[in-house]
């Protein structure tokens, strides 16, 4: 599958989807699309690879599992004693696990933002010694979790985030959980990471639930339990998380774990594409194509396909490439179909019928797909 290889707390479960019904003439199955950060499935993985602490809901990538095929017709994805980083630019990946609070501005997490860190310490320091301030002490643990501004110290990251948790944090509770899933200071405990994600999600947060989704998805720790792991993700879906949201439309479209809706799968697929969800976008322009849950719309679909093509998705490029063959859904263009096959072969998915239509076209005219296809493939 492509993508990048997936990264903790961002994972959508893949599932197994079943060939989709379409006019004959069907691809090879390939691998399940991957997202542009977090891997989607994690189910047959492990989960660490799947769950990332502290980092916004935006990326994954996941395992492999047999793509959902579209048949065109003729017309066819922990740190050690790291040194301490002072006022680096700030890691987009680096987010705090608190949240400001409302009013005014909060000078320690700005500075975070800012990649201010030895600022963002001492301000936090100087509020978490006043008195009782959830959001410094969850800043802490954060920097001594990262060795942001302050040697890497998972202990102190621990004991600050244990404070900040007995103030009421949620971000320090969700944040203790990744620790013990990880053993990030402490001895790896998927158990109690469940525990600590159960407290945060029945507080209402989202990434917190759509880990303990994926617990009760691998059943490792718990017998496994695709119900409640619909539960947990579509709570999480609520928060406006893309992996989530794609998790959760997966168990709708199969009924696995909840009533089979592919209306409401489809709703659930655009919401994540929305958020740029690639994967997503690969699924909903498959049920758009096929007219599976949604009015049938090869254009809307080929829009789709292109999008998530222009992301790196070989699934994606292949289906693309397809349809600008046959002249579904978009205009008829052999050349930049045999491009965007070319690309998609590169990635390890082939295509005889491709394969076909790149062989016939006039000697100049491979040549300019074959050169297109070198040049993108080396800028991507």
């Amino acid at each position: 599958m492509t993508g990048r290889p997936p990264m903790p707390l961002r994972r959508r479960p893949a599932g197994h989807a079943r060939p989709i019904e379409a006019p004959p003439s069907a691809a090879p199955a390939g691998p399940r699309p991957a997202a542009r950060r977090f891997a989607r499935g994690c189910l047959g993985g492990a989960l660490v690879a799947c769950l990332l602490p502290l980092v916004p809901p935006r990326a994954a990538a996941g395992p492999a599992a047999p793509a959902p095929v579209i048949k065109v017709a003729s017309k066819d994805k922990a740190a050690k004693s790291a040194p301490a980083k002072t006022d680096a630019k700030a890691d987009p990946k680096a987010q705090p696990a608190a949240a400001p609070p409302a009013g005014p501005a909060d000078l320690a997490y700005g500075a975070y933002q800012r990649g201010h860190y030895l600022e963002a310490f001492n301000e936090a320091l100087k509020r978490a010694r006043a008195g009782t301030d959830p959001v410094a002490m969850t800043l802490l643990g954060e920097l001594y979790a990262r060795g942001f501004g302050v040697p890497y110290d998972a202990k102190k990251s621990i004991d600050w985030y244990e404070k900040a948790e007995a103030a009421g944090s949620v971000d320090a509770t969700f944040a203790l959980g990744m620790m013990a899933l990880t053993g990030q200071g402490m001895k790896a405990d998927e158990k109690a990471a469940m525990e600590y994600f159960r407290k945060a999600a029945e507080r209402g947060h989202g990434a917190a639930a759509y880990n303990l989704g994926l617990i009760y998805l691998q059943g490792r720790v718990v017998p496994k339990d695709t119900a409640s792991a619909a539960h947990w993700f579509e709570k999480a879906s609520e928060q406006e998380l893309e992996d989530a949201e794609y998790a959760y439309a997966v168990l709708l479209k199969e009924g696995n774990g909840v009533e089979k809706d592919l209306t409401a799968a489809a709703r659930m697929l655009d919401r994540a594409a929305q958020r740029g969800h690639v994967t997503a976008e690969v699924e909903l322009g498959i049920m758009l194509f096929n007219g599976e849950g949604v009015p049938k719309d090869e254009a809307a679909a080929a829009r789709l396909f292109r999008k998530a093509a222009l992301a790196g998705n070989a699934i994606a490029q292949n289906r693309y490439a397809r349809l600008l063959a046959a002249g579904r859904g978009v205009s008829q263009d052999k050349v930049a179909a045999a491009t965007w096959h070319l690309l998609a072969k590169k990635r390890g998915l082939g295509d005889s019928m491709l394969d076909d239509v790149v062989a016939k076209l006039p000697a100049a005219d491979r040549k300019i797909a074959e050169d297109k296809a070198v040049k993108w493939g080396a800028a991507g």
